[in-house]
């Protein structure tokens, strides 16, 4: 049988648990839009540490999140494949030096430049990868939703985002049944097959999967109607949390990284550190 992957909330008592859902996600954003914005090594590898730090701290069960994991991996090795395959003096380009370490093949060469390019992109992956699972297993979708309503945004929107928050760990759970039905009826989406036989059989878990998700939605939309869901301009929340001291300081140090950022690219010229002048 196939093994789940659940990325929802785990309820626990932790530092980055007890932070409001609305300053968990100012601090993925602003950490993201940080990480983005540069290129230097130094803020990158801070952002890593930090990011990995409360990775830790949350106790993020990361056993229950294998498959999550080895997908990400391999999005992030496939980007690093793909971006040298297509543009292998990228950072040749960008640091207008060049020191072969060796000729592959064609027009393939290993340039130290291009390793250190590359390396700060698996560099912003790192960095951002953890706080966006952290935020996911750490933050309570009703808590979240009354948060961002506190901080100014519309409850109707706060509310569809806390739908969508809840409504992940349902299709993880759904898929996961699905899957172990057709598997009892002789459908192998196992390694022992070949991939052509797994795709077909990931289709035959599909299609009820989608069936069964806009049945949902319908479903929930005629309930929300039914109560009069949006007639009113306010309302109220049963789980919210009031900001707190280390909320603020959260979001005041994921700004100062946007901060540092901004004045490394007038010291550095740009967004790239350049080691090699």
């Amino acid at each position: 049988m196939a093994k789940s992957s659940k990325l929802s909330y785990v309820n626990k008592d932790t530092p980055i648990h007890r932070l409001t859902g609305a300053s968990k996600l100012l601090m993925v954003l602003f950490t993201s839009l940080a990480a983005m914005i540069t290129f230097d090594t130094r803020l990158l590898i801070l952002i890593v540490v930090l990011s990995f730090s409360m990775f830790i701290i949350a106790r993020v069960p990361v056993q229950d999140m294998k498959l999550i994991l080895s997908f990400l991996a391999f999005i992030m090795v496939l980007n690093i494949v793909v971006t040298y395959l297509f543009s292998p003096e990228e950072g040749v380009r960008i640091y207008g030096t060049r020191h072969e370490i060796v000729h592959l093949i064609g027009r393939y060469y290993l340039t130290k430049e291009q390793l250190f390019f590359q390396a700060n992109q698996t560099l912003k992956y790192l960095a951002i990868l953890p706080l966006a699972l952290i935020f996911f297993v750490t933050t309570e979708p009703s808590e979240f939703a009354a948060s961002l309503n506190k901080i100014g945004l519309n409850y109707k929107i706060a509310y569809a985002v806390t739908l969508a928050l809840r409504y992940i760990p349902a299709v993880q759970r759904e898929y996961h049944e699905i899957s172990q039905a057709q598997q009892a009826r002789g459908v192998d989406i196992s390694k022992n097959v070949k991939l052509s036989a797994r795709l077909k059989g990931m289709a035959t878990i599909l299609f009820p999967l989608i069936i069964t998700s806009i049945d949902k939605i319908d479903r929930i939309s005629n309930a929300m109607e039914l109560r009069s869901f949006g007639k009113n301009k306010q309302r109220t929340w049963y789980q919210s949390k009031p900001f707190k001291t280390m909320d603020y300081v959260v979001i005041a140090a994921s700004a100062l990284l946007i901060v540092i950022a901004i004045i490394l690219f007038f010291v550095n010229n740009g967004r790239f550190l350049n080691i090699f002048v």
